[in-house]
């Protein structure tokens, strides 16, 4: 089966505290069961914790940490409601976290906390005291030198500082993040040559270009007058960073002024240089306590919005993400970015004006980008007005640099958009080409070679395109079936049953899926099996085609074996 993009995830890199175990009200009574059926209202401090619990999981930190609160005044003894009335109120940004810490003595985060409070009160002992107190393990083991380097260099202490971190340069672990933090350390106190030789460090061991970084290096060049090495930092940013790029005349333009300006600002860059690791890692929980730290020390550092946003939507708090962004100052050089993925959440709310309102607020501030219009391209295919989306995808294909081999998806998606407005000498041609500039890509080949059997042309090129495909995306249901539908046209019976019995486990609540094993069950003799998977495949919201094809296909079976369509089951 084809595969049809989502909205795009125009973000930099990718909550819940909790894991709801019950329902409850929000209103500081929680309900449970005592039979499975029926419900038992709990009140006082039980029924707090659990609205606290129900809140955190979908993502409202500002109402998981009210009820925690309100149930920790009622139960002040409660070391499990004081934890999570923490932990929420910090995730929320509220004052009471602070307060809260101070009893949670031997909680790490909660010195993360404390000694942030002593960093934005210049109080930088009190606060190396708390991270220098900190067990030294897990992702402690590498925050830790970073926090108590920038304590050290906002007490003036530079030479200190550099020796805390030079140690951890000089090692084999994340010696590029600790050299960006020397270099901005240096850069501060004016020791250029210094800044210089440690900013050459970050940029060899890093392993790549991320946005900080080259904000950094672009920075250093540009007070050094060194405007184009500047200008070839954002020129690889711009290539390799996707929809950054859209953002990179107003990063350019910002470019005069350094990034980070005191102590405070680069502990708020440990903690978001965390967050993106454990991101990698897929530790969503703890790298938005990372990020929550940095924001607590810089509520202006846009990068860790952006990224708290992704995590939150992607744990389907959209809602949540949304809040997230809507602080952005519309001069911060990152808006056209925010502006995006403010599209993003609007469309998936079901706010379409407010979605293409600001991807026209974008493509105003960013006329020569294709960003906009490929995301308004993106949010027209997904409610179905083809026609329309394709001219958004022509739009932002025609403002594409030439010869551009990144820009694939939008032959890709503008493909989709004109084989399903029926204008398929056009799709075909935009699917061909995006194979020419990713030869490998399995979206791609899935797509045009599923396309092809169905129209039952080009079977043997079409197989080997999804056969490719499979062989990079083993356990994707959706290119299994295709696998299995190709082998089905071309006659091969017993082997295509097997591929699509395969791809109906991996992806059993597919309605097309089911259809094409269906298909394969009556071919093969196994006449009632087909029916139930036509059944099923019916009960699963198919497009309307389909489900006007499964309709026919039980009513001619029923006839076929025997039964008057009448008695003819419903799904």
């Amino acid at each position: 089966m084809p595969f049809i993009p989502p909205l795009r995830r125009y973000v930099l890199l990718t909550v819940t505290l909790l894991s709801a175990c019950a329902a409850a009200e929000v209103s500081g009574t929680g309900l449970s069961t005592v039979d499975g059926k029926t419900p038992v209202r709990i009140t006082g401090a039980p029924g707090d914790f659990l609205a606290g619990r129900l809140a955190a999981s979908s993502g409202d930190m500002k109402e998981a940490s009210d009820a925690f609160l309100r149930g920790l005044s009622r139960d002040p003894s409660s070391t499990d409601l004081q934890f999570q009335a923490f932990m929420t109120s910090m995730m929320a940004g509220r004052p009471e976290a602070l307060e809260l810490a101070r009893k949670l003595s031997g909680n790490a985060t909660a010195q993360l906390l404390l000694g942030n409070a002593d960093a934005k009160a210049g109080n930088w002992p009190a606060a190396e005291g708390h991270f220098d107190g900190l067990v030294r393990q897990g992702m402690i083991q590498i925050l830790q030198p970073l926090l108590i380097a920038w304590t050290q260099q906002g007490a003036g202490h530079t030479d200190a500082a550099l020796a805390t971190l030079q140690p951890q340069i000089d090692g084999q672990r994340f010696r590029g993040g600790y050299a960006v933090h020397a270099a901005m350390i240096a850069d501060i106190a004016g020791r250029t040559e210094e800044a210089a030789k440690f900013y050459k460090i970050a940029q060899t061991e890093s392993g790549g270009l991320n946005l900080q970084l080259a904000r950094m290096l672009a920075s250093f060049q540009v007070r050094q007058n060194h405007v184009p090495e500047a200008q070839q930092i954002f020129t690889a940013l711009e290539n390799s960073s996707g929809d950054l790029a859209v953002a990179v005349p107003q990063l350019y333009a910002a470019a005069a002024k350094r990034p980070v300006n005191s102590a405070a600002d680069g502990m708020a860059e440990a903690y978001l240089a965390i967050a993106g690791a454990l991101r990698g890692q897929e530790n969503d929980e703890v790298a938005l306590i990372m990020l929550r730290l940095a924001l607590d020390l810089r509520p202006d550092l846009t990068v860790a919005r952006l990224l708290s946003a992704d995590i939150l939507d992607n744990n389907h708090h959209p809602a949540a993400a949304m809040a997230m962004l809507k602080p952005v100052d519309a001069s911060d050089p990152l808006v056209s970015v925010v502006r995006l993925r403010q599209a993003n959440l609007a469309q998936k709310s079901g706010d379409t004006p407010t979605a293409l309102a600001l991807l026209d607020q974008v493509a105003t501030a960013a006329p020569a980008r294709p960003e906009p219009w490929a995301v308004r391209g993106d949010i027209l295919n997904n409610q179905k007005k083809y026609v329309d989306a394709a001219a958004a995808y022509t739009t932002a294909i025609e403002k594409t640099r030439q010869g551009d081999k990144n820009i694939w998806p939008l032959y890709y998606a503008r493909g989709i958009s004109l084989e399903r407005s029926q204008n398929w000498p056009r799709a075909e041609a935009d699917l061909l080409h995006a194979l020419d500039l990713a030869p490998n890509q399995p979206d791609v080949l899935n797509y045009l070679g599923y396309t092809w059997t169905e129209q039952n042309r080009n079977l043997p090129r079409a197989r080997d395109m999804i056969q490719r495909a499979v062989d990079q995306r083993p356990n994707d249901g959706a290119i299994l079936d295709s696998l299995g539908w190709v082998t089905f046209r071309q006659g091969n019976n017993s082997a295509a049953l097997k591929l699509l019995q395969r791809a109906t486990e991996l992806d059993p609540s597919d309605p097309t899926v089911n259809l094409h094993l269906g298909d394969a069950y009556w071919a093969v003799g196994r006449k009632l099996e087909a029916q139930f998977q036509w059944r099923r495949a019916l009960s699963l919201d198919p497009e309307p085609e389909d489900a006007a094809k499964l309709r026919t296909k039980l009513h001619e079976s029923e006839i076929a074996l025997g039964n008057p369509p009448a008695a003819k089951s419903q799904p």
